[in-house]
């Protein structure tokens, strides 16, 4: 787990850069994850930048978003030049709607701007560079209101390209299910029952159920089971923790109700899952994963 290394974090819990400038950490390839936002324009390089598992191969211009809490690494890259800025919530309260922005744009994680589009990101984030290095007064409310910027741009690219959607619903249960969301995000987050999220939100688990059913088309329950396969994933793959190991930092407290609930979700136990991905690690053949641009 990554913490946001800033020289002043409690002034600005922000930074950019390049990846010579920002660090060998920002193009890691071992698996990770960040307690902050993560947002990079790769303008060069090849390889793949995997995502919770997903491999997208890079084909720059690239926007990548790593929302807290999710595992990501680079693999296999060469040449690998662009911009990489990190942030986190407390550098959102000039505009608390972006939470919301980031929310959607996890969904869609990897983006790949065209034309005008890509120049207009390209020109934007080396704006934003110059007045982060300069650190002028009044900068961080310029940097803020750049970054609200990028992600508005961020959002019309994401709508513009086919992905994973999820139905509307009114405000107040859309809130309750985007926080909802956030709880399963965290690496504790697989752990919790559906009261335990509901008493951490301060709603009664039927109005949990409800805003979640309303806002997502799925249950809480369901998610739960979603993020505790993806957490149990993330843990198989990237750690030496054994299958008990897993089981209790996923919520289960019997390895054996574990592995039978694993293998009912995924089709595989937990050994041959983990004996599958580490075996692949190195002869991985990169495919997209974006419907919108089919493999060269």
């Amino acid at each position: 787990m990554h913490q946001l290394n800033v020289p002043d974090p409690g002034v600005l819990p922000f930074a950019m850069g390049s990846f010579d400038t920002i660090g060998p950490l920002s193009r890691a390839d071992f698996p990770h994850r960040h307690t902050f936002h993560e947002l990079v324009y790769v303008t060069a390089g090849s390889g793949a930048h995997v995502i919770d598992l997903a491999a997208w191969p890079l084909r720059p211009p690239q926007l990548c978003l790593v929302a807290p809490g999710r595992v990501h690494h680079w693999e296999r890259t060469g040449e690998l030049d662009g911009r990489v800025v990190l942030f986190d919530d407390d550098f959102l309260l000039n505009h608390p709607e972006d939470r919301e922005a980031l929310r959607r744009l996890a969904a869609r994680p990897v983006l790949r701007p065209t034309g005008d589009a890509a120049r207009a990101i390209g020109a934007l984030l080396a704006e934003m560079d110059r007045e982060y290095q300069a650190a002028a007064p009044g900068f961080i409310s310029v940097l803020q209101a750049y970054l609200h910027v990028l992600l508005v741009r961020a959002g019309r690219l994401a709508e513009d390209a086919p992905g994973p959607g999820t139905p509307g619903g009114s405000e107040r249960g859309a809130s309750v299910a985007a926080r909802f969301a956030e709880l399963l995000a965290r690496p504790e987050g697989a752990a919790r029952t559906v009261r335990d999220c509901a008493a951490l939100l301060g709603v009664s688990v039927g109005r949990l159920q409800e805003a979640v059913k309303e806002a997502t088309g799925t249950t809480p329950g369901r998610m739960i089971r979603k993020a505790q396969v993806l957490e149990a994933k993330r843990l198989l793959a990237g750690t030496a923790l054994t299958v008990g190991q897993v089981a209790r930092q996923t919520g289960f407290g019997d390895p054996a109700y574990f592995c039978r609930f694993f293998r009912r979700e995924t089709g595989s136990s937990p050994g041959d899952f983990r004996r599958t991905v580490r075996g692949n690690h190195h002869d991985r053949v990169l495919v997209s994963i974006d419907p919108a641009d089919p493999p060269a």
